[in-house]
């Protein structure tokens, strides 16, 4: 009932990733205009010289990029500098390879594929209109500041020489610049800080009524788009918070950002080392049982089987722009968010809480046939824990 190590090849040892595997780009023109003005925006930017920040921040290479009147307008996150990539510019992955293998990767994970991730979240987050994730899609940028290898820098080096010098001929034929570098961006949220500081203050001067109420509702759709991408990354310094204080009506006040959704959609359930828990499991918040105005929002949705599809099918396409697809492990990424889902929907029928949804039984929902013969499922509970079930 549970898919071996073995037969896909990752194991809580997997090693440094080499960089095979490029993506192949959507068309964000036609997707989304606005968002496709921004990233224009930044190559502008790059090219009038005001260059993306590395966050220092994190285990992996991320960066601030900014606009060309250098107000920061988006996170990218590149493919090969992911926490496993093979030009992630933080030591702290390649010592915890060499003095804690047994914590070493997440073998419930596709490596290096945070950046679908990302954008993955995204769309679940649009589809069925939670409205907590900053827009994300995956583009290619290239920048100076961005870590390349010495032989790609020396090559766009000696390209510039070269086309300088002979402008007619090598000019002509001839691209220059650093090789552009396909990531995740994600829109950058303004006067946001990490819940944690927030929940904590909350805790000693506690929000008015009406505002703890909306508050409450932004954290059951949290929970629930955690639950379906089975996020295995949710601490409490990687979903974000707004308040205004002076704001008088709740919907206005205060707002929550889920960012950092890179390490989500497992092919199956975590069964090895670690649980990878969801910390906000442990918060009061947790303990409240869903409201009528999240069931209202989403179990229709989640009951709608053309759009559950519809959703799974632009995930699946997102998938497919790494030339690392294989099919057959997208469509146990899909048994698992079919699992999550049915269980979601029972726990918003039985008005469950959060934290009684988390302690449900784990399950997949595997499709029987082939192709477009895939019309039957079947239902496989998790017959396999992992040894450590509160990290």
């Amino acid at each position: 009932a549970v898919v071996s190590t073995q037969s896909t090849g990752y194991t809580e040892q997997q090693r440094l990733l080499t960089d095979e595997g490029e993506a192949q780009l959507p068309r964000l023109a036609e997707d989304d205009p606005d968002f496709f003005r921004l990233i224009e925006e930044a190559e502008r930017a790059i090219e009038e010289d005001i260059l993306p920040e590395r966050i220092y921040q994190g285990s992996s290479g991320s960066y601030f990029v900014k606009d060309r009147k250098q107000h920061i307008i988006g996170v990218f996150k590149p493919k090969n500098e992911e926490p496993y990539g093979h030009l992630n510019p933080k030591w702290t992955k390649w010592m915890q390879k060499m003095c804690f293998p047994c914590c070493f990767g997440r073998s419930c994970l596709l490596p290096n594929q945070g950046y679908l991730s990302e954008a993955g979240a995204s769309i679940v987050d649009s589809k069925l209109g939670l409205n907590i994730v900053p827009n994300t899609k995956v583009v290619a940028l290239a920048s100076d500041t961005f870590n390349y290898t010495k032989f790609d820098r020396a090559k766009a080096k000696s390209v510039k020489f070269a086309t300088e010098r002979f402008p007619d001929t090598l000019g002509k034929k001839m691209k220059q610049g650093l090789p552009p570098k396909v990531g995740s961006f994600q829109v950058f949220v303004n006067g946001y800080k990490d819940a944690d500081a927030w929940i904590r203050r909350f805790q000693e001067e506690p929000l008015p009524p009406k505002m703890k109420e909306h508050f409450q509702r932004l954290f059951e759709r949290l929970v629930c788009l955690d639950y379906i991408i089975r996020n295995t990354d949710r601490g409490n310094d990687n979903w974000l918070i707004k308040y205004d204080k002076g704001e008088e009506d709740p919907a206005k006040a205060i707002h929550i950002a889920a960012i950092d959704n890179g390490l989500a959609f497992p092919f199956k359930h975590p069964d090895e080392w670690r649980a990878y828990p969801y910390y906000w499991a442990w918060l009061p918040n947790a303990s409240e049982p869903f409201s009528d105005e999240t069931r209202d929002l989403l179990l229709h949705k989640l009951k709608d089987l053309e759009l559950v599809q519809d959703m799974l099918d632009e995930l699946c396409r997102l998938f497919k722009c790494d030339k690392a697809f294989d099919r057959a492990l997208q469509l146990k990424q899909v048994s698992v968010i079919r699992g999550q889902i049915l269980n979601l929907c029972q726990a918003l029928e039985e008005k469950k809480t959060p934290l009684q949804l988390v302690q449900m039984p784990l399950l997949r929902i595997e499709s029987e046939g082939k192709g477009k013969e895939r019309s039957s499922f079947i239902q496989k509970f998790q017959d396999k824990y992992p040894l450590f079930s509160s990290c």
